[in-house]
């Protein structure tokens, strides 16, 4: 379960409506737990610097590692990333799967056609979609 505060669900949703037709991206901080309940506390907005941000995103390893440090001079954990998808799906892409290097983190996607915002946590090994296990799987988003 991933625990969203309904201000930075809202925030999300506005800054994905002003980027289309490009994807956005950007880091959730807050209370990590691999198991049990993630709590949002604050997003970190990223710039998309993906070859073609219509159909997919990349956050820069500078500027993502200088929201790391933000974040552990906070005393916030990394709970995730969100991003979107302006024309759907509104669940994680093969190119979601292919590219997702976070293990026990929640990926939330906000879809604009159809309007929807979900999350998901990426697992490795075990029973799974591929040979090597490595899957999303849905998990409860509470908005509070």
């Amino acid at each position: 379960m991933i625990v969203l505060p309904a201000g930075i669900r809202e925030a999300i949703l506005e800054r994905a409506r002003e980027g289309t037709p490009e994807e956005i991206c950007g880091v959730l901080g807050g209370a990590y737990d691999p198991d049990g309940r993630s709590r949002v506390a604050s997003q970190y907005p990223a710039a998309n610097v993906a070859e073609n941000p219509r159909t997919r995103y990349e956050i820069e390893p500078e500027q993502q590692l200088a929201i790391f440090d933000r974040l552990e001079d906070r005393g916030e954990a990394i709970v995730g990333f969100y991003h979107s998808h302006p024309r759907g799906p509104d669940r994680p892409s093969e190119t979601d799967a292919a590219r997702a290097t976070w293990p026990d983190r929640s990926y939330v996607i906000v879809s604009l056609e159809p309007l929807d915002v979900g999350s998901w946590r990426w697992r490795t090994g075990g029973d799974g979609a591929d040979a090597s296990g490595d899957r999303f799987e849905r998990e409860e988003l509470v908005v509070a």
